[in-house]
């Protein structure tokens, strides 16, 4: 008998690797999407899914969640807006608080009991229990709390990702990796910070296995009823570290302004150590592995890299 999941966030970069991964292990795969978002990252494999587009009718979607009774949610939607703007933190509540717990919500009126989600080692700067980098992170903090109680009134069980730094070499954004890419060999340069901050990349192959990992737990463990686990390796580069082993794998020089940039005000320096990595998981790709994948095809580290960059002529 196949699995059957519903994924929500399943039109972006780790949301469309997941479709794709957990169809590979035979899963009946079902998304909730938002159809002005598009779905070029699943084009090759709409045919293969089942695709409820929400138009934020809260009864449409109970319905809808009466009507599959999945094992699991898995959620992986959010606004990621770092440098926001005040016309944008409806964007971010909406996307981060309110769609989240409308899922909980409907899942309420279904069978679906087990529901894994997506959090962000900037909740926690400095390793603090409760601090935020910045509103994204607080959103996804909120969040979880609204989680806890749907666990407790409504006997979920769940489990969070807290995802570290995630790249893989098929992601089109215009991201770090992208841009030294381009400009390695050059007369081109970039603007970075002094590059001391420590990041902890994650591949999106290992990523994948992390959300089926955790699905995997809350079924041969029926004690945990709301895990917070954190997806990294352990093997942490600074972005000097980074910078230097592209430069190695490409064979070209890449020319930076380090410290031309000052760090940000919250700057994250050494990633969080507050929560234990998932049980069961390990990765796979080392991230100087990783860096030669990237370089064989294309694709990039996710957001927190760019935003200590800018380009200079």
């Amino acid at each position: 008998m196949k699995h059957s999941c519903i994924i929500t966030g399943a039109t972006g970069y780790i949301g469309s690797h997941l479709v794709k991964y957990l169809l590979e292990q035979g899963w009946e795969v079902r998304i909730i999407s938002q159809p002005e978002f598009g779905y070029a990252n699943i084009e090759d494999v709409k045919d293969k899914i089942h695709i409820f587009e929400y138009d934020h009718d809260i009864n449409s979607l109970i319905n809808y969640f009466r009507s599959v009774n999945a094992e699991v949610v898995f959620h992986l939607a959010a606004a990621v807006i770092t440098d926001y703007k005040p016309e944008q933190v409806s964007i971010l509540i909406q996307s981060n608080i309110q769609f989240g717990t409308e899922i909980l919500e409907a899942m309420k009126y279904s069978s679906t009991r087990l529901f894994v989600s997506t959090g962000s080692y900037w909740q926690n700067c400095n390793s603090d229990i409760y601090n935020p980098v910045d509103l994204y992170a607080a959103t996804k903090e909120a969040f979880e709390k609204i989680l806890q109680y749907y666990v407790d009134a409504h006997l979920f069980r769940a489990i969070t990702l807290r995802l570290f730094d995630v790249y893989g070499e098929d992601d089109q954004r215009p991201k770090l990796l992208n841009l030294l890419k381009e400009i390695a060999g050059t007369d081109k340069s970039i603007d970075m910070s002094p590059g001391s901050q420590y990041l902890d990349i994650v591949h999106i192959s290992d990523v994948c296995s992390a959300y089926l990992k955790a699905f995997e737990y809350l079924v041969t463990n029926n004690d945990i009823s709301n895990g917070i686990y954190g997806v990294y390796t352990g093997n942490r580069l600074t972005l000097k570290q980074i910078v230097v082993e592209f430069e190695k794998v490409m064979d070209k020089k890449i020319k930076v302004n380090w410290g031309s940039r000052p760090y940000k005000k919250r700057e994250v320096m050494n990633p969080t150590t507050v929560y234990s990595q998932l049980p069961n998981w390990h990765p796979s790709v080392k991230p100087l592995n990783g860096l030669a994948l990237f370089n064989n095809s294309g694709g990039v580290i996710c957001k927190y890299l760019c935003s200590n960059l800018n380009f200079a002529a």
